[in-house]
């Protein structure tokens, strides 16, 4: 049996890497997050927490994030999958990030799994550029024992400073698999043209196809403005796709969400199988139309994790799905 593999959004799920919960606080200015929240971006700019890891400024949140985590993996262990954990950050990989700040919290963007690909992708926020070092080990045992094959896009160019828009820049958060189609998102906010034609040259040998999708500048990444549920039904922000939905799934059935609720990650939800689908309580509408459709809804409260501009979607990246 294969062990990684990863079919499409909705394939049975059974390996994933569940993310850690741990965010430090530069000691500058927290640049590039302009797609949280008002309330929430108030939150990330007080002075108050200038270089402070989020367990030292907010004691009690942190315990309710780490519970939030549980939760989802009891749900996901609930349905007989197995969960991976990455380590969590050193001492020193903390000391590193003061300047500006550290995340060890998502693992959906630092790499992602097409097929039997194994990708390390390159982040555009410069407190996430190492997020994939406490991932790394695993991924690495991951491919030494498993009929995989890894690979790594380059680092971002710092030629012209830290915040240079060169890239190239390729996050997991904009990849969606849908059999040899993959949808890469594209809102300058995170993933860039640069990064998703490397991935378009690398996966084309395999028989893949990347359609680069163009998104509303407040939209992180396209798993902010889509959710592919099962085979013809899709949770979707129509305003959120700057040329129109693309045209593999014009003909979908859809449940929609308004771009202020897309911000909320709304769509961020994550299906276990085609039959079975985890979203927040805050969005009941959601389950409610899934639920009319035959679809078996799991709710697991993520109001914390998602303060962090990310949910369900972002917290995992599969192994295999097949």
């Amino acid at each position: 049996m294969d062990h990684i593999f990863v079919k499409s959004e909705f394939a049975p799920l059974k390996r994933v890497v569940l993310a850690q919960s741990e965010f430090g606080f530069p000691t500058k200015k927290l640049t590039g997050v302009d797609f949280l929240t008002e309330e929430n971006h108030e939150l990330f700019s007080g002075p108050e927490v200038i270089g402070k890891d989020f367990s030292e400024a907010f004691p009690e949140q942190q315990k309710a994030w780490e519970v939030e985590r549980k939760n989802l993996q009891k749900v996901l262990e609930k349905h007989e999958v197995e969960v991976l954990l990455p380590r969590k950050l050193t001492s020193f990989e903390k000391e590193l990030g003061l300047e500006y700040g550290y995340s060890n919290f998502f693992t959906r963007d630092p790499f992602f799994t097409i097929g039997n690909l194994l990708i390390e992708g390159s982040l555009k926020l410069p407190h996430r550029r190492n997020e994939i070092l406490p991932i790394r080990e695993l991924l690495m045992n991951e491919s030494n024992e498993n009929d995989c094959l890894y690979f790594s896009i380059p680092k971002p160019d710092i030629s012209q400073g830290i915040d240079s828009e060169q890239g190239p820049f390729l996050e997991g958060g904009d990849v969606l698999v849908l059999g040899k189609t993959i949808f890469a998102g594209n809102s300058g906010l995170a993933s860039n043209t640069r990064g998703i034609e490397w991935l378009r040259n690398l996966v084309k040998r395999f028989g893949y196809k990347v359609i680069e999708v163009p998104l509303h500048p407040t939209i992180l990444h396209l798993d902010c403005a889509l959710s592919l549920v099962k085979d013809g039904l899709m949770i979707v922000c129509e305003e959120a796709f700057l040329n129109g939905i693309p045209e593999q799934l014009s003909h979908w059935d859809r449940v929609e969400v308004s771009l202020a609720q897309a911000s909320r990650l709304a769509t961020n939800g994550l299906p276990i199988n085609e039959t079975t689908y985890i979203t927040d309580p805050e969005f009941t509408f959601i389950g409610e139309e899934l639920e009319k459709r035959g679809i078996t809804v799991e709710y697991v409260d993520y109001q914390l994790t998602r303060i962090f501009g990310g949910s369900f979607r972002c917290s995992t990246q599969p192994l295999l799905r097949n």
